[in-house]
């Protein structure tokens, strides 16, 4: 089952628990990747992570949002030019190696391919590029809300999630929570969000957040032992099984000669 577009669109833009949510992800994710060290940098998300990107627009060298096929595509940013498309689930146009860093929001729970998504952005990072999943915690409230975008498709342990990017090839940098009110739409949780956040930051192992973050890198291995001398034959050394060639009249005269 996928997310709908407009469905995400109307809960992060209108609804005022998708604002918060909003704006709490985004504080986490400038809080690890501050934009004014964007320079130069390809950012990219994948699902629906635009909400967070936009940060990074007037910093980073370029900034794309994929949105996968089953969920539709929205144009982003309003009021510039287009930053997102609609691409295949585990084939993203992109070249190899050309992200520093990714963001999948709203994105793994609900893959058909799980495991094929996470090789797709093995590929498209470049060495030591870095990438932040989002995903629902099976243990928090927001997985079984149907009230929000967090409630559909698979949850995560954090265990499970490591596992599923190290099958990847992807290592563990941190991992780290988020959204510790309930998914309620009532004004004291609303306007007491950034309090809960910066108390489960403090005691985590008492608060149950509502999504898991984990920041992962491609680390790419050395070739390891003596190096290896790579010598290229001359073309007279590929053909040295065969015979020279002879002009045809000193080859023929001597085969007279040798009849005579």
């Amino acid at each position: 089952m996928h997310h709908d577009v407009f469905d995400l669109r109307k809960f992060y833009y209108t609804r005022a628990l998708g604002r918060v949510v909003q704006r709490v992800l985004r504080d986490r994710l400038t809080a690890l990747w501050p934009p004014d060290q964007a320079q130069g940098m390809t950012f990219a998300g994948f699902g629906f992570a635009a909400p967070l990107l936009r940060p990074w627009l007037a910093r980073a060298r370029r900034v794309v949002s994929l949105m996968p096929g089953p969920q539709g595509v929205m144009a982003w940013p309003a009021g510039l030019p287009n930053c997102s498309v609609l691409c295949e689930e585990t084939a993203w146009p992109l070249d190899t190696g050309s992200v520093d860093r990714m963001v999948l929001l709203h994105a793994l729970e609900t893959a058909d391919h799980p495991a094929a998504l996470m090789a797709e952005a093995w590929r498209v990072l470049g060495p030591g590029g870095r990438m932040l999943v989002m995903v629902p915690n099976r243990a928090g409230l927001w997985a079984r809300s149907d009230t929000t975008p967090f409630g559909l498709g698979r949850s995560y342990t954090a265990g499970q999630l490591e596992a599923q990017a190290r099958a990847a090839g992807f290592v563990t940098e941190r991992a780290g929570a988020a959204l510790y009110i309930p998914p309620s739409d009532r004004r004291f949780w609303l306007k007491s969000a950034q309090m809960w956040e910066q108390a489960g930051l403090r005691i985590s192992q008492v608060l149950v957040a509502g999504v898991l973050l984990t920041e992962f890198s491609k680390q790419v291995q050395a070739p390891v032992g003596p190096a290896r001398r790579v010598s290229v034959p001359s073309p007279l050394d590929v053909l040295g099984g065969i015979a020279r060639p002879r002009p045809a009249g000193q080859g023929a005269g001597r085969t007279a000669g040798d009849q005579g």
